[in-house]
């Protein structure tokens, strides 16, 4: 039985999401490959409410990192969150970085770029952050993980702010390496599957 070859036409064509994150109406671009690539998904959700609610604060000013960003829902919320700031998206897969900077666009977003990187590891060594986000892919490794929270902690200004949302099951991980990296750990929210975490590069 051959698959149908009309359904296969509309499978390559781009899938499009029309939604509103932290009060900002956005439109993004996706594909399949990409991850949830019909919906901005939970773990995303998650994060961007604590924006919302104030509990994780975005200022103007900030200049902004959005780890792994996918096609971009997280890091062009930031860039709208923090006008006079400017923010970098990075992921290590060319076609997220490439739909990253065709949502950029499509958002018409002028304070924001995005960049192949695996983790932090092709980011000018000079340039710094006041915030770094994460929705944290949980199969890299933990190698990996240990690697990005370095550099993380690296790239921050001093009294810069590190974001993650991770799958629950790893929440004891980042809370026991964020104390380890930054001597402290914020648990700002725990949902069903997803947790978020806050540590905060001392001055």
């Amino acid at each position: 039985m051959s698959l149908d070859p009309h359904l296969i036409a509309e499978w390559r064509k781009d899938n499009h999401i029309d939604t509103t994150l932290v009060g900002q109406a956005l439109r993004f671009s996706t594909t399949w490959g990409l991850f949830s690539p019909r919906e901005i998904d939970s773990g995303t959700w998650l994060l961007l409410k604590q924006i919302e609610d104030g509990e994780i604060e975005v200022n103007p000013t900030d200049d902004c990192l959005d780890l792994g960003c996918g096609y971009g829902p997280i890091g062009i919320t930031l860039a709208r969150l923090a006008p006079q700031g400017q923010t970098l998206l990075v992921d290590k897969d060319f076609v997220a970085v490439d739909f990253t900077r065709k949502n950029i666009e499509l958002n018409r977003v002028t304070n924001a770029e995005a960049m192949l990187s695996n983790g932090l590891a092709h980011i000018p060594a000079a340039r710094k952050f006041d915030i770094i986000v994460s929705n944290v892919p949980a199969k890299v490794g933990k190698e990996m993980l240990y690697i990005m929270l370095d550099d993380a902690y690296k790239h921050l200004k001093p009294g810069g702010r590190i974001v993650l949302v991770t799958i629950s099951g790893l929440r004891e991980f980042f809370k026991r390496t964020l104390v380890e990296t930054f001597g402290n750990y914020d648990k700002v929210k725990q949902g069903k599957d997803y947790t978020v975490a806050l540590a905060i590069k001392q001055q």
